[in-house]
């Protein structure tokens, strides 16, 4: 009876502290940006006031895609979408800088190429790709709202053509144009300080109603679990590496005592060796 009251009193600490962290969260917390623009609605009005264009129509959004390289490892994106035209726009938000360098935007936009072409299909059937860095800080530190990146042939100035886009807006500019307006409102807390009425519908759903904020609850508690199911296996990764490098267990020992699947510390036994 005691170890129920304890879980209960835990379960009630835990809900109160995410209805506190719920009440601080802004558009530019990546996790409450995920729930919101999983609307493709507000995903479609996010990319027509950051690409300057009102003809943009959004088919399909996925919040928190996994991707995956060519060797496998899966990586997750904040915003993945797709509009009427075939094109693809990975949209990130980045608190941090090193989380939006330009090496993390080339990665990106390979991921992309890598997963939207099937095999056997002709290069020249590749989407037009946008990878959107939606940063804190002014990470090209010009004091320009907004910065394109595009391939550019050296030698003659013009552009290389490749339909591959980077592009990061910079939320420490809050002036009266459009895109200002959309960095003022993913740095509000509130609803009713937000001036784009469809994104604070939207805010104020997840923050004031009842199926909406029992909604961000839950995926706060799904995000705790994650973390926590992926701290295991990152211990468990040492572990078994620790046994492969001592070389006195089969693989099949080592992925009992580790919890892993054999594939996985045989993989791990290649980057050993490697």
């Amino acid at each position: 009876m005691a170890e129920n009251n304890t879980k209960e009193l835990d379960f009630d600490r835990k809900h109160e502290e995410d209805l506190q962290r719920l009440r601080g969260l802004r558009l530019l917390d990546d996790d409450f940006m995920q729930k919101v623009f999983e609307d493709k609605v507000c995903t479609e009005f996010l990319l027509q006031i950051i690409l300057n264009r009102t003809d943009l129509k959004v088919l399909r959004v996925n919040g928190q895609q996994d991707i995956k390289n060519l060797q496998g490892r899966s990586v997750r994106l904040d915003i993945l979408a797709v509009d009427a035209d075939n094109r693809v726009y990975n949209i990130e938000i980045q608190r941090s800088d090193k989380g939006a360098g330009v090496k993390r935007a080339r990665y990106n936009s390979s991921l992309i190429d890598a997963n939207v072409t099937e095999p056997g299909e002709k290069y020249e059937n590749l989407c037009e790709s946008y990878v959107i860095f939606i940063t804190e800080n002014d990470i090209m530190k010009v004091g320009l709202p907004i910065y394109h990146i595009d391939r550019t042939v050296k030698e003659t100035g013009e552009l290389f053509g490749d339909e591959s886009h980077i592009i990061y807006v910079n939320s420490q500019i809050k002036d009266e144009s459009a895109l200002g307006k959309l960095m003022h409102d993913f740095s509000c807390t509130d609803a009713k300080d937000m001036k784009y009425k469809i994104l604070a519908d939207r805010v104020r759903y997840f923050k004031e109603d009842e199926k909406g904020v029992a909604t961000m609850c839950r995926a706060m508690e799904e995000m705790r679990n994650e973390t926590a199911r992926e701290t295991e296996h990152a211990k468990a990764i040492k572990v078994a590496k620790g046994m492969l490098q001592s070389g006195k267990l089969s693989y099949e020992e080592i992925a009992e005592i580790a919890e892993l699947s054999i594939d996985e510390v045989k993989a791990l036994d290649e980057k050993v060796i490697a």
